[in-house]
């Protein structure tokens, strides 16, 4: 969710402003659109942290991807060496053992690149689901930063409709709902 960086202060600026009322209740709910500006502003900062992770996770899988793409590559390049030393040795008697040799030195090669491909394929699936788990917070903590901005607004109807009680019990439920949801971001994967 992109936002002004000045938007949460600038709901603080009119929480301010009404507060000068001196009306106990119109205090309440600006010191309440105040705190539940501060606490979207935190989770706004960690969604942004989670989605930057998302991305980061997700370039270091397609890195390793592509490691093991190439490494597979050279696994068959070494594989189809073996063979072409295999059959020099069944056809060419004088050289068998030379061949021999050259096909266990590309088959030995070609093990270690089987070993250290499926490492990598084992990194891309790690990363993969780093990736997924970054994602499913952000997700979660935009949603409760709406909930959060919704009850912000909410709040301020209470200061326009000189009082109702409604709207500020509405928005403190919104609150607290989207730090529920927050939290949930961090506590369920």
């Amino acid at each position: 969710m992109e936002e002004s960086p000045l938007e949460h202060h600038e709901h603080a600026e009119h929480a301010e402003h009404a507060a000068h009322s001196g009306d106990p209740f119109i205090i309440r709910v600006s010191v309440t659109i105040a705190v539940l500006a501060v606490i979207a502003a935190g989770i706004s900062s960690l969604e942004n942290v989670e989605a930057g992770g998302a991305l980061a996770k997700l370039s270091e899988a397609n890195l390793s991807q592509n490691r093991a793409t190439d490494t597979w590559s050279y696994y068959q390049a070494q594989r189809v060496k073996k063979t072409i030393y295999d059959a020099l040795a069944l056809q060419t008697p004088e050289k068998a053992n030379d061949a021999e040799k050259q096909a266990k030195h590309y088959d030995d090669d070609s093990k270690n690149l089987e070993t250290q491909a499926r490492k990598l394929e084992t990194e891309v699936d790690a990363a993969q689901e780093e990736s997924r788990i970054h994602e499913h917070r952000h997700h979660r903590l935009t949603l409760a930063a709406t909930f959060l901005h919704v009850g912000i607004a909410v709040s301020t109807i209470a200061i326009i409709a000189k009082g109702q009680r409604w709207p500020w019990y509405g928005a403190l439920l919104l609150g607290l709902a989207g730090i529920v949801i927050a939290a949930t971001a961090y506590a369920l994967q």
